[in-house]
C-alpha cells in the first residue's frame, strides 16, 4: 500500500458512521452483509448508508457483489491488512517492540470466548 492509498483509507475511516459500517463488515467476515441488514443493525437511513458504502468502496476498503437482486458488501481484508502493515512497517526501527504485547482495547474484564477456551484445553491434551 502506498501513501496515497493509506491517506484515502484513513480519510474514509475518519467518520464515525463509516467506521461503524466498516467494523460491521469486518465482523460479518467473508459472507458480507446486504445494505438492508446493515441499515437495521446500525440504525442508519439507507440513503446515508449508501453514501458511506460508496466512500468506503472508493477507498478500496469494501467490495460489492451483486447476487440476484441483492448487493453484498464485504470488507476487503487484504486492503485492511495492507493499511495496518503500512502503519506498522517501520515500527520501533527494527528494535524489540512492545506493540505486539499490548492487549487490544476493550473492557478490563471480558468473558472468555468459548472457542478460545476450547482451543486452550485441546492444546493442553
Amino acid at each position: 500500500m502506498n501513501e496515497d492509498q493509506t491517506v484515502a483509507a484513513l480519510g474514509a475511516l475518519a467518520h464515525a458512521q463509516r467506521l461503524r459500517v466498516f467494523r460491521a463488515l469486518v465482523v460479518a467476515g467473508p459472507d458480507g452483509l446486504t445494505p438492508s441488514v446493515m441499515a437495521g443493525q446500525l440504525d442508519v437511513a439507507r440513503n446515508a448508508l449508501s453514501f458511506h458504502l460508496k466512500e468506503l468502496s472508493h477507498a478500496g476498503l469494501v467490495s460489492v457483489e451483486q447476487q440476484g437482486r441483492n448487493l453484498i458488501y464485504r470488507a476487503d481484508f487484504a486492503r485492511m491488512s495492507g493499511l495496518l502493515g503500512y502503519l506498522t512497517e517501520h515500527c520501533c526501527e527494527g528494535a524489540v517492540c512492545e506493540v505486539a504485547s499490548v492487549p487490544p482495547p476493550g473492557p478490563a474484564k471480558t468473558a472468555k470466548h468459548p472457542l478460545s477456551t476450547a482451543r486452550k484445553s485441546q492444546a493442553r491434551n
